[in-house]
């Protein structure tokens, strides 16, 4: 079993980034889950999973439903989880997620659904309290990063490897590579490539800025989903190779 989280500044394309990867390797046969960890719960939209209530909902209202209705299978073959957040304005979301957790790991989800890969959609930029949880605990292994060239993304992404190299000899997960989701900048692969050279770690995929991906967004699809033959779904393929290739084994 391979445990990825995906975290980035928020708005770089972390999401599409990961729907895209998880369609990928689903498409290539394996047995993928996919966690979304934002509030919005919006990480799994692109996989049409019938709409369910989220896990900390199902907390709030007292219920403790068999796992088949936190976990939903959507149209890609990828199964979807969204742990969901406090009310607006009320709790703290990073506690929200540790919540969620305890209770996936409680409900055995791993052992029930026994999939190859674990792919944890992690919120923004934030690397402490809850929002580190993927990264520690046991729960995911690898760390990639999605960033772009421009300025405060790769702030944010050194930021993050960062926490990783202080934490590393906590047992945390390891920070694994850098996936680039281009803005079209100015030397933006050298600057990212520059950013990973200092981490010592590679990019694991280079990803262009291309109008195909919003079409498919707009469909509420992955690109990998309505245009297979597509360019664009080829490279999400071979990022998801690459992945699971620099990926530890659980």
């Amino acid at each position: 079993m391979k445990k990825i989280a995906i975290y980035c500044k928020g708005g770089i394309g972390k999401s599409t980034t990961t729907a895209n990867v998880a369609a990928a390797m689903a498409k290539s046969g394996l047995r993928v889950v996919q966690v979304g960890c934002d509030p919005k719960a919006d990480s799994t939209l692109l996989h049409g999973a019938p709409q369910s209530e989220t896990v900390l909902e199902l907390l709030r209202a007292g219920r403790d439903v068999p796992l088949d209705q936190i976990v939903r299978e959507g149209r890609d073959g990828v199964f979807c989880v969204e742990c969901g957040g406090p009310i607006p304005g009320t709790g703290c979301a990073g506690r929200g997620i540790v919540t969620a957790f305890d209770y996936l790991r409680e409900k055995d989800m791993e052992r029930v659904y026994r999939p190859d890969v674990i792919l944890y959609d992690v919120l923004g930029d934030v690397v402490c309290g809850g929002f580190a949880m993927p990264m520690r605990g046991d729960y995911a292994k690898n760390v990639f990063i999605v960033t772009s060239g421009e300025k405060m993304s790769l702030y944010a992404a050194a930021n993050i490897a960062l926490a990783l190299e202080r934490f590393k000899n906590r047992g945390y997960a390891r920070l694994t590579g850098l996936i680039q989701n281009s803005r079209n900048v100015p030397n933006e692969t050298a600057l990212v490539a520059e950013l990973a050279g200092e981490n010592h770690i590679p990019v694991a995929g280079i990803m262009p800025r291309e109008e195909l991906i919003a079409r498919s967004e707009a469909l509420g699809r992955t690109v990998v989903a309505a245009f297979p033959e597509s360019d664009a779904a080829v490279r999400y393929a071979a990022l998801a190779g690459k992945m699971l290739a620099l990926s530890d084994d659980a």
